[in-house]
């Protein structure tokens, strides 16, 4: 960070180290937790083979590569192919692309920040049911196809005080522009 006249100019620094929780988590949450165990294993490796991987995680070709495919479609992963002289195949090598994590995860919040906005609004402006068991929150048109009863036990359903998901739902958002900002 540097500073001038009031002014924050933030430096980005490309080879900046990227935590491995944070890596994980935007994995998680962008293509699956099952694709954590190729990203640890690509992790500090450079042009690795498709093969080499498959072998490193335990797991077959045809699956390593879908997975790969899921990683390079968010540009998560580079390729560089190179064509066997004996069999005349290609060859594919791959290399993790950490600098597109923190793209990445800024991503996925400005996402989520946006399904949190239409839920607040569908909680404002909507009335919620639900029955005593807490077997399922119905709004108002779905209640009244249902003549007030649960269609998971019977029982009849009761207007609902959602003020505490609208409270909880504008807190997450609350949080989530914060973090933006940052």
């Amino acid at each position: 960070m540097v500073a001038r006249q009031n002014y924050t100019i933030e430096v980005v620094v490309p080879n900046m180290k990227t935590s491995d929780k944070l890596i994980e988590e935007v994995i998680r949450q962008s293509v699956g937790v099952e694709i954590v165990p190729l990203v640890r294993y690509l992790r500090n490796r450079k042009n690795v083979s498709e093969f080499k991987i498959a072998e490193g995680i335990k797991q077959e070709v045809n699956i390593t590569r879908n997975w790969l495919y899921r990683l390079y479609d968010l540009n998560l992963v580079t390729f560089i192919r190179k064509k066997d002289k004996i069999k005349g195949w290609y060859i594919y090598y791959w290399t993790f692309n950490p600098g597109r994590v923190r793209d990445l995860q800024i991503d996925l919040r400005r996402k989520r920040l946006e399904k949190l906005k239409d839920r607040l609004k569908r909680e404002r402006g909507s009335d919620f049911f639900i029955c005593e068991n807490k077997c399922i929150r119905l709004d108002f048109d779905q209640v009244t196809e249902y003549a007030y009863k649960c269609p998971e036990c019977g029982t009849l359903m009761h207007q609902e005080d959602n003020a505490e998901h609208i409270l909880s739902i504008e807190k997450e958002i609350q949080a989530l522009e914060k973090a933006l900002q940052s």
